[in-house]
């Protein structure tokens, strides 16, 4: 009997598929056929990456069909544990099937751009279909219900990808030629040869290429998306569908924040999405019946600053009122003890012992710190020194944190008592190409491959820098042809984001000169260890290897013009 393995995934965080109707046309056609009883089929639902490694050891199938969102060269979108999306590479389903070759006769990736891993598979498989390009929903379900009926009715697999076009040809669908067979001894081929788009296709997947409007159109777009749409400033609200997760990030964080003691610490230039993240690790632990508290260091006064008593008593009383407990400083912060000492006992005999849940502070802006070195040094001791004493005293351990900060530190702490050496470590990445197709979904937008190229180069996988293109556009305030004119420029949509950055290399002369030298090479150059640090931690370049080149075309262009760099 052959075994035939349905793996279905569609995370919460992507379009709606038509799956179940897949599954269903699937069981539908090999019921009726006259060699059923030769078929048992297995279906698995929202598929992990360990679920789907454990069904092909438990079930050993003969084909494997995948049904679901496809991401290019960076592989399938399968899910997490929280059902949002995640990420397996292609070299890893390569590897994966690898371990089953010769059980493993036939694999149907019915994703959008599943070609790249039906090329790695097929190393190890003997027919393996994939995409090559975007499929609408209904062209993926009408071609495997072709492929199954053929497959039902004893005929051979080349054949049943013959019937699985057919049968998109019949429906009039204009996707005939996206499916693709590959096979160990044979090339790619499809059976029936490309034909003139009919209409334009619902897309399946995360990668908006379907060849359907020119860049100069681009004004007033066509909107496949019911999403409303939110204007990109500040922090992305909790319930907005416009937060993208980085996985494995989240999961990390969530699952770490529930540990006695949790320390996590988000890096990553302005505008990358840590407070939005910052503010979903808290939300996860409220889920919880955790105690939660936000501080900004961006809204203490400067004055408050000053000193080092000053600045931990309104921290103190921050934290307290927060909480909703009454200021009680006039009755902790006496005697002849330092300040650390004070905001100790604070703490201690105080705010702990007065919540009976666990407690995560989220701070968030501590560069703000950074400035008064002396009082950055004192503080950030007292968070590792708490941390450490979590270690073996029980009141501690109710007591998490949140650390939040864009730039390196270069302030000169002491190994052993630094909180930036110990903890979850998180250095939230630019968005990948799957996650930025995904906004470009969302936004309800019909790009051709071209288009989505063009905002790629423009403004690289910057969250916000994306979200504003993908707003103006979509609200027909702009083509892309002219926001790729004027983006680098004053007149453009990030004028103040490009401005901010240029005032803050203008306040220091040696890292400007090395911004200088990286826009006037043509690859990338090493400025040095601290001023390629300093500059990634603007998110002005990007890292290869020991050198550094501008993170994107806006980025170089608008510089470049600015500081006159030929």
């Amino acid at each position: 009997m052959k075994k035939i393995l349905i793996l279905s995934a569609n995370p919460k965080d992507t379009s709606k598929l038509r799956l179940d109707e897949e599954v269903q046309e699937i069981e539908a056609g090999l019921e009726r056929c006259k060699h059923r009883s030769e078929f048992e089929i297995i279906s698995k639902w929202a598929v992990r990456p360990d679920t789907l490694r454990q069904a092909l050891l438990d079930h050993e199938p003969e084909i494997v069909h995948f049904c679901g969102h496809g991401a290019g060269v960076d592989g399938l979108a399968l899910e997490n544990k929280l059902g949002k999306m995640q990420i397996v590479s292609t070299s890893s389903l390569g590897g994966l099937f690898k371990l089953f070759e010769g059980k493993i006769k036939c694999v149907i990736l019915n994703a959008c751009y599943s070609e790249a891993q039906s090329e790695a598979i097929k190393q190890h498989v003997d027919w393996v279909v994939g995409m090559n390009q975007a499929i609408g929903d209904k062209a993926a379900v009408q071609f495997a219900k072709g492929f199954y009926d053929a497959l039902g009715a004893g005929r051979s697999y080349e054949d049943a990808f013959a019937f699985g076009c057919n049968e998109i040809d019949l429906e009039e669908i204009p996707e005939v030629s996206t499916p693709v067979m590959k096979s160990k001894n044979s090339a790619s081929q499809t059976i029936i040869p490309v034909q003139e788009p009919k209409e334009a296709p619902v897309i399946r997947g995360e990668n908006l290429s379907s060849e359907v409007r020119t860049i100069s159109s681009v004004s007033k777009p066509l909107k496949t998306s019911a999403t409303p749409l939110e204007n990109p400033e500040g922090q992305v609200p909790l319930k907005s569908s416009f937060y993208v997760e980085r996985p494995p990030h989240e999961v990390d964080c969530y699952e770490t924040i529930l540990q006695p003691a949790a320390l996590i610490r988000v890096k990553a230039p302005r505008q990358m999405g840590k407070t939005s993240l910052m503010t979903r690790i808290l939300h996860h632990a409220q889920q919880h019946d955790y105690r939660t508290v936000r501080l900004n260091f961006q809204s203490a006064d400067g004055e408050l600053l000053d000193t080092l008593d000053e600045f931990l008593q309104w921290f103190c009383a921050s934290v307290a009122f927060e909480l909703d407990l009454p200021d009680k400083l006039d009755e902790y912060w006496k005697g002849i003890l330092g300040s650390k000492n004070k905001c100790t006992r604070y703490f201690e005999r105080y705010l702990l012992p007065q919540i009976n849940s666990p407690i995560v502070l989220g701070l968030d802006e501590v560069d703000q710190v950074f400035k008064y070195p002396e009082i950055a040094a004192d503080f950030f001791g007292l968070l590792r020194a708490w941390h450490e004493r979590a270690k073996n005293e029980a009141e501690w351990q109710k007591l998490a944190l949140v650390i939040v900060h864009s730039k390196e530190v270069y302030i000169p702490l002491n190994i052993n008592q630094s909180p930036f050496n110990v903890g979850l470590a998180i250095e939230l990445p630019d968005l990948n190409v799957a996650q930025m197709q995904h906004l470009i979904q969302l936004h309800g937008l019909n790009l051709t491959g071209k288009e989505v190229e063009q905002i790629i180069n423009l403004v690289g996988g910057h969250p916000y820098l994306l979200r504003v293109a993908l707003y103006q556009i979509a609200r027909g305030r702009i083509t892309l042809e002219k926001l790729w004119e004027i983006a680098p420029t004053e007149e453009g949509p990030y004028s103040e984001h490009l401005r901010r950055h240029l005032l803050n290399l203008q306040e220091d002369e040696q890292l400007l000169a090395a911004f200088k030298q990286v826009l006037a090479a043509s690859k990338p150059v090493d400025v040095g260890t601290t001023a390629a640090f300093k500059l990634r931690s603007m998110g002005l370049v990007k890292l290869q290897g020991n050198s550094v080149a501008p993170k994107c075309y806006l980025y170089r262009k608008y510089f470049s013009a600015r500081l006159e760099v030929v």
